[in-house]
């Protein structure tokens, strides 16, 4: 594929570097000179210094020939006129702008309208993140498969746990349920391992079982689940306040909610009556909008690094804290010293999977990489028809959700037959109304909704055996 990608921040360079990887055809585009220098000598591909926002500077980023256009600047204004723009001579080019304000992306079917394609809102992907964590009790990243019972669950072994020391094939011994351990992160390295691999305190194990059976998984692990019913959000900006209507709004207040309300994107937790939350927030003019908003949340305007402001408040009594800010280094430093002080779990936004990594290593039990889930929702649209979603884990390994075509070369063929070069394996399959995680009899069958696990360095040859390609 042809990409123009429109901002060279943080996540147009990492969008960049994993479509140049797969051998994709990219021209990035950056209004800030030094920005733009900076991108150019990290990324082997066209970088031009101009203004995304005029006809004359698409065409010279190979708008033409292109079959996609990702608009990643700050703005999302700009995001969605450079979309019209190009809208208005390539009408057949997919169009992806990325918005954060609540306004835009409630357009849903309307955004054609626009000329927009798809829109990519990064604070609703990292709150759905969060609040996909805490049925479980924030123990671990819980990934969601949608219309299945099974979740893939992220988490750390610690030392002494079941799982410490466990040779891989006996763990359906050892869990005495249905699950698979398709990925093991230790000290830098990411790996799929085989029956002989010996799992160590230390590891990030990624897990893939039943909803209901993920807490006595996680148990394996070390990992003993606790009610979450005292929640601290530190930082009421978009983000946050969107977990915290989460948090506060049940199934049962949906239907009085108006269409503009997120909450359906996320499901109810424990009753609202047994919850306390409370919104820690340094702004006193956001702190008056989130009490109004929010009449059953405690909101505090407060510095969070106060040690008499975390004294005085008990905050070190809370069940979970989630630090949401915009300054991840404090997100983090928050989270960990947070922890020292009682509260027993905590989240932390960070900026790309590889802080998710530091954060783990440093003793925060989730930790949700923005910038790498945006690019996730991204490469969903961009890549082959068949493929519905990518979820990144791990150093070049990513989960992907696929749906078989007819027309597809592995239809009709058994499993022992899809095999990738970088040693791919299929973990889940959806048939109509079961779900099951496939033997070695399987035979793949029209309309199967297959979860894959592979490198992304197999993402073109996957492809080619989904029968996708554009």
């Amino acid at each position: 594929m042809r990409i123009v990608i429109v901002g060279a921040g943080l996540t147009g360079t990492q969008l960049a570097k994993h479509l140049v990887q797969e051998k994709h055809d990219v021209s990035l585009i950056e209004a800030d000179e030094e920005t733009a220098r900076h991108a150019s000598n990290r990324l082997d591909c066209l970088v031009l210094h101009d203004d995304g926002d005029s006809i004359k500077s698409l065409e010279e980023a190979g708008i033409a020939k292109a079959d996609a256009l990702v608009c990643l600047t700050s703005s999302d204004e700009k995001n969605m006129i450079i979309c019209g723009l190009a809208a208005s001579r390539y009408p057949h080019l997919i169009k992806i702008a990325r918005v954060r304000n609540d306004e835009y992306t409630l357009l849903g079917q309307n955004a054609k309208i626009l000329g927009i394609d798809f829109f990519v809102h990064p604070d609703v992907e990292a709150a759905r993140e969060v609040l996909n964590a805490l049925p479980h009790g924030a123990s671990g990243n819980i990934l969601r498969f949608p219309g299945t019972p099974y979740e893939l669950g992220s988490v750390n072994i610690e030392e002494g746990s079941t799982l410490d020391g466990l040779i891989l094939s006996n763990f359906h011994s050892v869990a005495q349920k249905e699950g698979l351990i398709p990925l093991v992160e230790r000290e830098q390295e990411s790996f799929l391992p085989s029956g002989s691999t010996i799992l160590k305190a230390g590891d990030r194990v990624h897990i893939i079982a039943r909803e209901e059976d993920m807490n006595q998984v996680f148990r394996l692990a070390g990992r003993t689940g606790t009610p979450l019913r005292r929640i601290g959000i530190v930082g009421g900006g978009r983000l946050g306040s969107l977990v915290a209507e989460g948090l506060l709004t049940d199934k049962s207040d949906h239907a009085h909610k108006t269409e503009k309300s997120l909450s359906h994107l996320f499901r109810s937790l424990i009753p609202k009556s047994s919850r306390r939350v409370i919104i820690i927030e340094q702004n006193y003019g956001v702190c008056k909008e989130l009490s109004a908003r929010f009449p059953d949340a405690l909101v505090l305007n407060d510095d969070i690094s106060d040690e008499n402001f975390i004294a005085e408040e008990r905050i070190g009594e809370l069940d979970l804290i989630i630090t949401a800010t915009a300054n991840q280094d404090l997100n983090i430093i928050t989270a960990i010293y947070l922890k020292t002080q009682g509260v027993r779990r905590a989240i932390a936004l960070v900026s790309s999977s590889g802080h998710e990594a530091i954060a783990h290593k440093l003793g925060v039990d989730v930790a949700i990489p923005v910038k790498s889930v945006v690019v996730d929702s991204v490469l969903s649209h961009l890549m082959g028809k068949g493929i519905q979603a990518i979820h990144s884990l791990g150093d070049g390994i990513g989960i992907i959700e696929a749906e078989i075509s007819p027309d597809s070369p592995i239809a009709e063929k058994a499993i022992t037959e899809f095999k990738l070069s970088g040693g791919g394996l299929v973990l889940l399959v959806n048939r109509k109304e079961r779900s099951f995680i496939p033997r070695g009899d399987y035979v793949f069958k029209p309309e199967d909704k297959v979860i894959i696990i592979a490198k992304n360095s197999d993402d073109v040859e996957l492809e080619k055996f989904l029968g996708s390609s554009k």
